[in-house]
């Protein structure tokens, strides 16, 4: 459901007429399971728009359903190497949101992102233990709070990233990097 909220949330760029609260999205159980379920509520949309948008969220959906199939296939070690990247990627946000830096090389986190890939959070039974949810549970507390407190702009600068953009280019064409 995130995606199709994150896909929703950037439909004003693509689809000028658009704002997010004309699709909400909330979870309801339907044919006996839980199911993303939407409220749409528009007027005279153009129906080129529409159908951009449906077949945006049809295909998040689409991918979804391939990845949810997909995992259920992992092992223990691709699982473990799923949830280390997992954590891996809270703390990478954290660093962006808190300190306003990309750290690549986690050396301070090392040892914890080892005991996950090495199945040190992992039961018997194969799943995943309590320690780990409580790390992830603290670990989006702490994305909420660095997201609410951010000294990072509520959009990116476009023009900016297109001229940066744009430079790389021109260097990579010349040689330069």
């Amino acid at each position: 459901m995130g995606s199709c909220e994150n896909t929703i949330f950037t439909f004003p760029e693509r689809y000028r007429s658009f704002t997010p609260e004309q699709i909400k999205l909330s979870v309801a159980q339907v044919d006996g399971g839980p199911q993303v379920v939407a409220d749409i509520r528009m007027e005279q949309v153009p129906l080129r728009t529409l159908t951009g948008m449906v077949s945006e969220l049809v295909e998040i959906t689409r991918n979804y359903d391939k990845i949810h199939h997909r995992n259920k296939k992992k092992d223990d070690a691709h699982l473990n190497k799923h949830a280390m990247h997992l954590v891996r990627l809270y703390l990478m946000c954290l660093d962006i949101l808190e300190k306003e830096e990309i750290v690549t090389f986690r050396v301070a986190d090392h040892a914890l992102l080892m005991d996950i890939r090495n199945g040190r959070y992992q039961r018997e039974d194969h799943a995943f233990n309590s320690a780990f949810y409580d790390l992830l549970n603290d670990l989006e507390k702490r994305l909420d709070y660095a997201k609410e407190h951010a000294a990072l702009p509520e959009t990116p600068d476009l023009a900016r990233i297109e001229a940066f953009q744009i430079e790389v280019n021109e260097r990579v064409v010349r040689d330069e990097i």
